[in-house]
């Protein structure tokens, strides 16, 4: 009787121990298929990402559970482990997180970074004096656009403190209006620089193009002559009312439809940039202009329609209408997510590969509940062969079916300038310039 009391206490001490190891291992082995499935789908993060030591890391889940992107990382036999690199979009709130600093923010491959200018860590070209921030320089979000744009205005001025002014001459000249160029404008002005900002369509940048009430933030920063900006999620309309407050409180001018031609340095060191609206002389130049650039098209007959666009901005004016989407981004997703709302509307999402795998955990749960409650159809390993006045061909998995339509949207990224940054002499290939070897950059944690 004594070893049967002894067992059953044994089993209800034991007993929970078991399951729980149970379920350790079974969220282990999904890690490490997702780690599988990730490696099939992508080429590894694209820019900004942690680098975990795994001799130091204790295996806590901070880093997994601070994570605003969802499953980027999980803890796999008690360490932790990059499963999802390519939703990772440079927060960097891990490397905050880690209790015992086994987490480092580094930038990707050079193989994936090829196309990237090379940079140094004060965000400096290969062209002295001239500076690039923001997306182009291989850093995603808001908040690191607004850092660096205001970093960068901190080093100009450091250094144009020990030199001479020229009669006629700027200080800073800042090509592009959107976050990073707003926020070394803002900074430029904080510092009392002279400088012009230089937009070749409306100040916002991409981000007065997104759908109306997307969320474009989701951590605070500090934005120059404001300080710290502390809401935690912010919507496309609230960022812009608060950039259009904060540029008449600093009476910032921006130079607007005034594209940028050319950006030559000359003999003495400083720079003549040519643009639509006349010449520009400056002491340093700050490029700002995002990794869009002209949108990437598909390439196939009929897409000179006027009902193939590039672009959504008011999903509202779209009802009772057959869609296609083409892409499996984010903006893909949330475009087609948006019109799928509107009233009326048959919204087809064709996407190449066989399932989603650089979108946000929380679009990945909203497409999952649309293609559920069959709002959104979803057609994967496909892809549009020809776009026609009334219908589209699209291939599916080898198979050509034609279905009706009304509009076409393109998510395909866009072809980045590379040629203009390599005109004025900018190198490309993003490493460190202060290490010596070619060795892989591994940038600062902005803010």
């Amino acid at each position: 009787m004594d070893l049967l009391i002894y067992l059953v206490f044994g089993l209800f001490l034991v007993g929970p121990l078991l399951l729980q190891i149970r379920r350790v291992r079974k969220r282990e082995r999904a890690a490490r298929a997702a780690a599988e499935r990730g490696k099939l789908f992508s080429d590894g993060p694209r820019a900004q990402h942690p680098h975990i030591d795994i001799s130091h890391c204790i295996g806590c889940g901070a880093c997994v559970d601070v994570c605003p992107e969802g499953n980027v990382l999980a803890v796999i036999g008690g360490k932790a482990a990059i499963v999802h690199p390519q939703k990772c979009i440079g927060h960097g709130l891990c490397a905050e997180a880690c209790p015992v600093g086994a987490i480092e923010i580094v930038m990707a491959s050079p193989s994936v970074t090829a196309d990237m200018p090379r940079l140094t860590r004060e965000y400096e070209t290969t062209v002295p004096g001239l500076f690039i921030v923001g997306e182009l320089g291989g850093l995603a979000l808001i908040k690191n656009a607004v850092n660096q744009g205001r970093d960068c205005v901190d080093t100009i001025a450091r250094r144009l403190a020990t030199q001479p002014s020229a009669p006629g001459v700027l200080d800073v000249c800042i090509v592009g209006a959107g976050p990073a160029g707003l926020s070394a404008s803002l900074r430029a002005v904080e510092r009392a620089l002279t400088y012009v900002t230089l937009e070749q369509e409306e100040w916002g940048g991409a981000v007065a193009k997104y759908p109306r009430q997307k969320v474009v933030m989701t951590s605070p920063v500090e934005f120059p002559l404001h300080g710290k900006f502390n809401k935690l999620e912010i919507s496309k309309e609230k960022l812009m009312e608060f950039w259009a407050a904060v540029i008449k409180e600093g009476d910032v001018q921006v130079r607007t439809q005034e594209k940028v031609d050319t950006i030559e340095r000359e003999g003495d060191g400083t720079f003549r940039v040519r643009s639509s609206g006349g010449i520009y002389r400056a002491r340093s130049v700050v490029l700002a202009l995002g990794r869009r650039g002209t949108p990437r098209k598909l390439g196939i007959p009929g897409e000179e329609l006027p009902k193939v666009m590039y672009g959504l901005i008011e999903a509202e004016a779209y009802v009772n209408a057959k869609i296609l989407v083409v892409g499996g981004g984010d903006s893909a997703v949330e475009a087609a997510l948006g019109l799928a709302h509107q009233q009326g509307n048959q919204v087809t999402l064709s996407y190449r590969q066989g399932e989603f795998s650089r979108i946000k955990e929380r679009n990945a749960q909203r497409i999952a509940d649309a293609i559920r409650t069959k709002k959104i159809r979803v057609l994967f390993n496909s892809r549009p062969v020809e776009v026609r006045e009334k219908s589209v061909l699209i291939d599916v998995a080898g198979s050509v079916s034609e279905i009706s339509n009304d509009w076409v949207w393109v998510f395909a990224g866009g072809e980045p300038p590379k040629a203009f940054l390599e005109k004025i002499g900018v190198a490309m290939g993003n490493q460190d310039l202060t290490r010596e070897g070619g060795e892989e950059a591994r940038l600062a944690m902005a803010g």
